[in-house]
């Protein structure tokens, strides 16, 4: 793998994100959502596909900052580009839309998006059970639970190490 590609995508990451921050009591930095994902990927699981990586370290770029997918394509190649694309939610629609499009669309995801929304569920779901969001109440925890295991049961592409660390995280449930 070339880790300076790998690089050049997280600090392209920290750089689009570097103003947000996460739901959490801490408010802490939006770019350890993407950091965690990837490490989930990669220490985790043992993936080591440079777009796989990429992706997961980019995966909301588009979604939450003015990063257009072209620009994503010509910086990191048409491959990535394609990744994040899969994982990218239509932010004009609604919220429940928006849920609803990600259970309706998990089972047309790739192998590689699919090993990239798991983790990114894996990554949500630890993060609820450490510092759940402000204002979140114990039942619209659950409520997050049970949508993130309906995406990831219609997950087509499922590896083991993941679906174990998914029943893992899910078992803990606030």
């Amino acid at each position: 793998m070339e880790f300076g590609e790998l690089i050049r995508a997280a600090q392209f990451a920290a750089s689009r994100h570097s103003t947000q921050r996460r739901k959490d009591k801490a408010r802490s930095p939006f770019i350890n959502h993407p950091l965690a994902v990837a490490a989930i990927l990669s220490v985790e699981a043992g993936i080591a596909d440079l777009a796989t990586l990429q992706a997961a370290l980019l995966h909301d770029t588009v979604e939450d900052t003015d990063t257009s997918l072209a620009e994503l394509s010509r910086d990191f190649g048409e491959e990535v580009a394609l990744l994040v694309e899969e994982m990218t939610d239509d932010k004009t629609l609604p919220s429940p839309r928006r849920k609803a499009q990600q259970i309706e669309h998990a089972p047309q995801l790739s192998p590689k998006a699919s090993q990239i929304k798991m983790a990114d569920k894996i990554a949500n779901l630890r993060d609820i059970a450490i510092s759940k969001p402000r204002g979140w109440t114990r039942g619209r925890c659950r409520v997050y639970c049970d949508w993130a295991k309906a995406v990831v049961d219609r997950i087509p592409h499922r590896h083991p190490v993941l679906v174990e660390l998914f029943s893992e995280v899910l078992a803990k449930k606030p």
